[in-house]
């Protein structure tokens, strides 16, 4: 799975800048350990929230990788139905009901997910995934004050990769601090390497267990880096005075790499791993061609799920 969001992100990267892609994207790469050790653990029926760089969680949740591809494309076949593009996916099957761009914005729905369900007696759970930018906003801590008083069943995972679009953390924080964001608010909260996906593996699973027998929220600090820009294709070298070095150093750290070399040390041959690389290769090749054969929204449905309609009228 982590190879599928990989290839799909830099396909991707290489559609946007041949313009056959023009839909703003914000690409996953490099932080693709956080949504599958995450989303490993879940079950269909939980929800997931996501932001403006959700690609990897649409697709670690179970999305189609054609539907996905042909939104993005902005294809009547896509997701949204060519309505949404890169930033507003939608697989309510697959439990994810909307991508929302706006920072913050989903961590509190994440939340009333998480209160249907503890009012209507399931044990599904919410997770809202989010930047180490949306813990700036107001609506994190009163989301974590809400889910602690009622004990909600809701992971909150924010994904640290050191940037607010083109600020660092250190630029905006006094301190690297978030984690402790979480006791002041009464959660149970972890730090856990965002790159090692067989430890995110593992702390989610302890927290979902957790919150489906009625313990109540935590926060995961997922520590990551993203390798492309805030939006695009692009490294973003020039942005700021240690982006490049920094850069460098993380991509030692690649999680696809970390989880290869543990995989060959269990035994698994080069040979399989190739295997494996080839055959989501041709997955994401295939939603390309989807994709591009796919027709346009037709303009008569422009205002189709724009304003409500009561049934029969």
């Amino acid at each position: 799975m982590m190879l599928r969001i990989r290839i799909f992100e830099e396909m991707v990267g290489a559609l946007v800048t041949a313009n056959e892609i023009r839909t703003p994207c914000h690409l996953y790469i490099g932080q693709e350990a956080i949504a599958v050790g995450v989303c490993t653990v879940l079950r269909q029926d939980d929800t997931v929230w996501g932001g403006h760089r959700s690609h990897g969680h649409y697709l670690a949740k179970g999305g189609d990788l054609k539907a996905m591809m042909a939104e993005i494309f902005g294809k009547a076949t896509g997701c949204a139905h060519g309505r949404g593009g890169s930033m507003h996916l939608v697989a309510p099957a697959q439990g994810i009901f909307g991508t929302v761009p706006l920072v913050a914005a989903t961590i509190p729905l994440a939340v009333g997910a998480a209160l249907s369900a503890k009012l209507r007696g399931t044990d599904q759970v919410a997770v809202a995934f989010f930047g180490d930018g949306a813990t700036d906003e107001g609506h994190f801590h009163e989301s974590l004050n809400l889910a602690a008083l009622y004990r909600l069943p809701v992971l909150f995972v924010c994904e640290n990769n050191f940037y607010s679009t083109h600020l660092t953390l250190k630029e905006r924080r006094v301190k690297d601090n978030i984690v402790e964001s979480a006791a002041l608010h009464g959660l149970a909260s972890l730090v856990v390497d965002g790159n090692d996906v067989v430890a995110v593996y593992q702390a989610a699973s302890q927290a979902v267990d957790r919150a489906r027998a009625g313990g109540g929220p935590t926060l995961l600090e997922c520590r990551t880096y993203r390798w492309r820009g805030h939006v695009g294709p692009a490294l973003d070298l020039e942005v700021g005075q240690n982006r490049q070095r920094d850069l460098s150093e993380w991509m030692q750290k690649d999680p696809i790499m970390r989880l290869r070399e543990r995989l060959r040390e269990e035994g698994i041959s080069d040979a399989d791993l190739s295997e494996i690389e080839q055959r989501v290769a041709a997955e994401v090749d295939v939603a390309v061609s989807f994709a591009r054969q796919s027709p346009p929204p037709d303009e008569n449905e422009l205002l189709h799920h724009v304003y409500a309609s009561r049934r029969g009228a």
